[in-house]
């Protein structure tokens, strides 16, 4: 069966510094799709980030490219299997170079947390208990 995958492009100051931001949170850079302008961040089977120093992604673009440190361009959200899972990420995230961002949400039956990546793009983790998931 065919599943849909996403290509999430990001604007970076510096691919080195991605690459080893991502690298160190556990995820893989795909050096088949990565040289000294992009890194592919394999997510899952499904998710790949392609992060694209400014001159690289300004191919891809005729607008202008959004200082992320300043102003929202996108919100991400990576689900996680659970709370714990939730902490563990957004904890080495923050340990690794990325920062803090926004209040814990505590909803009971969802909980999630968000840190910024070194170029200030916003990633919330949340986990969602699945008993209250409709299918």
């Amino acid at each position: 069966m065919y599943q849909q995958m996403i290509f999430v492009n990001l604007a970076v100051n510096d691919v080195d510094v991605s690459k080893k931001f991502f690298s160190e949170l556990g995820y893989t850079i795909n050096a088949q799709f990565s040289d000294e302008n992009t890194a592919s961040v394999v997510i899952s089977d499904t998710i790949v980030a392609m992060l694209l120093n400014k001159q690289r992604y300004a191919d891809f673009t005729k607008k202008e490219i959004a200082d992320s440190t300043r102003t929202s361009e996108v919100l991400l959200c990576l689900s996680a299997e659970s709370r714990e899972k939730v902490d563990e990420l957004v904890d080495k995230a923050i340990a690794v170079g990325g920062s803090a961002s926004g209040e814990t949400q505590d909803h009971g039956v969802m909980y999630g947390r968000a840190f910024d990546d070194p170029d200030g793009h916003t990633w919330e983790v949340m986990w969602m208990d699945p008993s209250v998931i409709q299918g």
